[in-house]
């Protein structure tokens, strides 16, 4: 379908690509990945012919259809659903020759052409994916000017996957869709028939949809079977073996070369030091493996705090009086919580998250807080409030005008800033470089608690595991909305579903989650008489005894929890005590200094070893009760 051969490409100088290639053949599903601002998106302009190559070449299959979804996001005032039909080109032409053609035979190869393409299902298939996108009827009816950019954007995506084209091409599908959505554009992609190139971040997406992975690195493109996980595996497992391989080969050329040096005067000897110094120079060097840094970061802890951090009853909040988005709101948030919220878009999600962080008051009831909470709050539409022709170190130190330098510049540097990246410019910053900035900038002051809406987008996938570890070492307290569900899988401990005006625990996981999600948009089969009666009410006590069974679990499941937290943290104690402990110049330093590093690293260990006990009799009291 697609045959890249030694593609050379520079932008302002600087090489993109370096005699690259690759071939993706047809019926393929393929995840580009690389880190930020390495060229995935620039390799789709030069499919699609909109730069030319400096050298090498791109041949897609001979009248094979290629489609993208459109940069520009649609607006005007055709209906979402025509909007989307549109997107069939060939139908949209047969249709319209069609109202004006009078040849007899041009009428009837118009017509035998339209039943061949199935031009009489198409408005049944485009409102189909629009549904599955969170459009419902009387959405898809609507102009798209009536739309925000995000959900236009999704109209965009609507209709590149019903122009159902050879060649598919998706950057970052899933940026603007929630993950109700989400869930439903990983079911369409392991069914779709043709070819498609996706760049995604995105694990579970990478894992689930794709069966190749092509990856974009030292401006070259190497392509590897299965789904993320095993080209994880196996590009681990051929680093290694390079490393090894160079190891054996320094240790090889050193021994030749030490041969050479010894006997090359020796007459006896002259003979083989030759053949031994033509061995070093015919001797290909393996080249040394060079990972891309990646960054992590880390929030900084706050000061302990009494729970309930925020808790509210009966609560309603919206924009207008008199017209709630969300009553009846009892709700709680404690030090030590990690809350994901979930629910579609435009079920009053963002709404919650400015209610909690005070952004909005309520319209009835109220919002009791601790009177020293501190708050950090994050929006990927933030990025558009930075000043551009300022610095990191510019828009930290007008956060801490009293900090001297090296205690902003300590700030950024938890968070990738260091040196002169500091002091760049905004403009010259990448998305992610962008995002991290605003997590430096929300949890300057230690916030005890964090809310973060859609924290992954413009984060490649090292960035968000870097993510992952800096929330799950943060003493406070979060709530997020994202569409990650990797990222909520391995952060969040309770799960809050925003709907129908409301708000509610959750108490089973996320994939219990999307399971119930998958039965509700199942059609209801019809049957007749008791046994529909009897069905519908054995499945009703199901659901109650496992509610049950959840609730009982709960306090086991938080205990388990809450030891794993300790065991974790204390682990990290001892580490630092034992780096300490390792450092030669500990030991010329004064004996009581080291005294007192032994007492501490003997209380941690003893610590410890309780910590790991309370956290294996939790797990077991858990796995038992489960198991009934």
């Amino acid at each position: 379908m697609l045959h890249i051969n030694d593609l050379t490409y520079r932008i302002g100088g600087r090489m993109l690509f370096d005699q690259a290639t690759v071939v993706v053949p047809a019926g393929h599903k393929v995840g580009l990945v690389g880190k930020n601002g390495t060229g995935k998106s620039t390799l789709f302009k030069l499919i699609l012919e909109e730069v030319m190559p400096d050298d090498g070449s791109l041949t897609v299959q001979r009248r094979a259809r290629v489609g993208r979804v459109a940069q520009e996001a649609p607006t005007g005032s055709d209906t979402l659903l025509e909007t989307v039909l549109k997107a069939d080109l060939e139908r949209d032409a047969l249709l319209k020759e069609a109202d004006t053609a009078t040849d007899p035979h041009r009428i009837g190869e118009i017509h035998s052409r339209l039943a061949d393409i199935d031009a009489h299902t198409a408005p049944a298939r485009a409102a189909t994916i629009l549904s599955g996108l969170g459009f419902d009827h009387d959405a898809q009816q609507r102009p798209c000017s009536d739309f925000s950019g995000g959900w236009q954007m999704r109209v965009a995506l609507a209709a590149a996957l019903f122009a159902n084209p050879d060649l598919l091409l998706l950057d970052e599908p899933t940026n603007h869709l929630d993950l109700e959505a989400v869930m439903w554009l990983e079911d369409y992609l392991k069914r779709y028939q043709g070819t498609f190139l996706v760049i995604s971040h995105e694990r579970a997406l990478l894992n689930n949809v794709v069966d190749e992975i092509v990856h974009l690195e030292h401006c070259k493109l190497t392509r590897y079977g299965g789904n993320y996980d095993t080209f994880e595996k196996t590009r681990r497992e051929k680093l290694e073996l390079q490393a090894k391989a160079q190891s054996k080969q320094i240790a090889q050329r050193k021994h030749l070369q030490s041969f050479v040096d010894r006997f090359r005067a020796k007459a006896s000897k002259a003979k083989q030091a030759q053949s031994r110094l033509k061995m070093l120079e015919r001797m290909e060097p393996i080249a040394s493996v060079m990972e891309e840094k990646t960054y992590s970061f880390n929030f900084p802890d706050p000061e302990p705090l009494s729970s309930p951090l925020v808790a509210m009853e009966d609560t309603s909040v919206g924009y207008e009086e008199g017209k709630p988005i969300l009553k009846n709101l009892s709700l709680r948030i404690d030090m030590d919580d990690r809350i994901a919220l979930l629910g579609a878009n435009g079920n009053g999600k963002s709404t919650l998250i400015k209610l909690l962080s005070s952004r909005l008051a309520p319209l009835e009831g109220q919002v009791r807080k601790s009177s020293k909470l501190k708050v950090g709050y994050f929006a990927q539409h933030q990025t558009d409030e930075l000043n551009v022709q300022k610095t990191p170190f510019d828009h930290m130190s007008a956060l801490m005008p009293d900090a001297i330098e090296a205690k902003v510049r300590a700030q950024l540097g938890r968070f990738g800033f260091e040196g002169d990246k500091a002091d760049s410019k905004i403009e010259k910053l990448s998305g992610g470089e962008k995002a991290r900035l605003l997590f430096a900038l929300m949890s300057y002051e230690a916030p005890h608690l964090m809310f973060l809406d859609e924290p992954t987008n413009h984060l490649d996938v090292d960035s968000r595991e870097a993510l992952v570890q800096a929330i799950n070492t943060y003493d406070g307290a979060v709530v997020m909305v994202s569409h990650d569900p990797h990222l909520l899988e391995l952060t969040c401990d309770r799960l809050w579903i925003v709907e129908k005006g409301g708000c509610k625990s959750f108490e089973g996981d996320l994939e219990e989650y999307k399971r119930q999600l998958i039965e509700s948009r199942k059609p209801e089969k019809k049957s007749s008489g008791d046994d529909s009666s009897n069905g519908a009410n054995q499945k009703k006590a199901n659901r109650q005894d496992r509610a049950a069974q959840r609730a009982a679990q709960a306090p086991l499941r938080k205990a388990a929890k809450d030891a794993e937290k300790r065991v974790e943290k204390l682990s990290a104690e001892k580490e630092k005590l034992e780096t300490k402990m390792a450092d030669p110049k500990i030991y010329d330093g004064p004996s009581d200094q080291l005294q007192d590093l032994q007492i501490k690293l003997g209380e941690i260990s003893n610590l410890l070893e309780e910590a790991e006990m309370e956290w294996l009799d939790a797990a077991e009291q858990l796995e038992n009760a489960s198991s009934f």
